[in-house]
C-alpha cells in the first residue's frame, strides 16, 4: 500500500530541493551592496510613504484598464476558439459583441491618451 506513494514523495523531495535550492545558493553566494537606487520604490511611480491624499496622474489606472482589456480577451478567445463548431452561430455572435465592447473600451484609452509615452 504504501509503495504506491512512494514516487509521489519523491516527486515532492525532488520538487522541493529543485525550488528551494536555487534560492539558497543565491541567498548565500548573492553579494550584498544595497544603495539608495536599489532601495528605491518601483512599480506605482511614487513614494509610498508620503502622504496619501497627494495627486498622482490617472494614465497609471488608465494602462491597468487597458492591462484587463487585452487580458480578459486571450482568456476568453482561447476556448471559445476550441468550442466555435460546437457553439454555432449564437456563440459566434455573442463573442462579436464581446469583442465590440473591449473594442469599445480599447478607443476610450485610446482617445485618453494612455497609450501615449512621454
Amino acid at each position: 500500500m504504501l509503495e504506491n506513494y512512494l514516487p509521489i514523495l519523491v516527486f515532492l523531495v525532488l520538487g522541493i530541493f529543485f525550488g528551494a535550492m536555487p534560492l539558497m545558493v543565491g541567498f548565500m553566494l548573492g553579494p550584498r551592496r544595497p544603495d539608495s537606487e536599489k532601495l528605491a520604490p518601483y512599480e506605482c511611480g511614487f513614494e509610498a510613504f508620503e502622504d496619501s491624499r497627494m495627486k498622482f496622474d490617472v494614465r497609471y489606472y488608465l494602462v491597468a484598464i487597458l492591462f484587463i482589456i487585452f487580458d480578459l480577451e486571450i482568456a476568453f478567445l482561447f476556448p471559445w476558439a476550441i468550442v466555435l463548431d460546437e457553439i454555432g452561430m449564437f456563440g459566434f455572435m455573442a463573442m462579436v459583441i464581446f469583442l465590440g465592447l473591449l473594442v469599445i473600451g480599447f478607443i476610450y484609452e485610446w482617445k485618453k491618451g494612455a497609450l501615449e509615452w512621454e
